[in-house]
């Protein structure tokens, strides 16, 4: 039986190749921006013009930079991508052959294996290539297994009707704000409900917040109508920005 670590290296030398055609296919390298969705598995490369390209993904597993710790896709339960079960022949092809790290749900690691992990996955799981997503202390690594029509999908259209497109952050949940909130100003937050960034929303809520003038608009005019609805001009921004809005407006005690 091969030992772990040549077959691991021998996997990702084969995958050079492989990523570097796809890479050149799609000129990946040119996209400066990401945004995935959960629900449909698609991800997205674009850039501030309209310039964007759309994949579909299969959820191969995490590494925590605070904890230094991989945590594979099947192991995970606040991943919500129903195709992250495929990541399961990953973990009986490691037991087959009784590669300890392709069985454990989640231990110590460096980035590095999370590389070796994409090789492994895109020759068992017959992807067309692999893509790391940075977030904030956390490295997601995914699987690319297609390109999507994005003219002709209906899930793609779906997910630009349901998020705001946003120059800063793309594609992103919606939020609503008064005129007088910005990203650098300091008016005072109020919020129809306290909220928290990620937080799962009801079918018919929306993140939404005014100012202090506008609150002591909508109090003079028993709560919202035409006249306070004139003073607030909502605007429309992603979720991201409404949340960086209320770092710098709340007053702080």
């Amino acid at each position: 039986m091969i030992d772990y670590k040549e077959f691991a290296k021998a996997e990702l030398n084969r995958v050079i190749s492989i990523q570097d055609r796809f890479k050149e296919e799609f000129d990946i390298d040119s996209y400066a921006h990401w945004f995935y969705d959960d629900e449909s598995s698609i991800l997205r490369l674009y850039n501030d013009e309209i310039d964007e390209i759309f994949f579909r993904y299969i959820p191969i597993g995490t590494y925590s930079l605070n904890k230094n710790t991989w945590m594979w896709s099947w192991f995970n339960n606040y991943l919500s991508e129903k195709n992250k079960i495929e990541t399961l022949q990953i973990k009986q092809f490691g037991e087959k052959n009784q590669y300890e790290k392709l069985t454990n749900g989640t231990f110590p690691s460096d980035e590095f294996d999370g590389w070796e992990f994409l090789a492994i996955s895109q020759n068992l799981l017959n992807g067309i290539g692999v893509y790391k997503i940075n977030c904030d202390n956390l490295n997601y690594y995914v699987l690319l297994t297609e390109k999507v029509d994005s003219e002709n999908n209906l899930e793609v259209r779906k997910l630009k009707q349901k998020t705001v497109d946003c120059g800063n952050h793309g594609f992103k949940r919606p939020a609503f704000v008064c005129q007088h909130l910005e990203l650098n100003s300091q008016n005072g937050f109020e919020e129809a409900f306290e909220t928290f960034k990620g937080m799962d929303l009801d079918e018919d809520d929306d993140f939404a917040a005014w100012c202090d003038e506008c609150e002591k608009k909508r109090i003079e005019c028993d709560g919202w109508n035409d006249v306070s609805e004139a003073f607030a001009k909502i605007k429309l921004i992603c979720e991201d920005c409404y949340f960086e809005m209320k770092e710098s407006n709340q007053h702080k005690s």
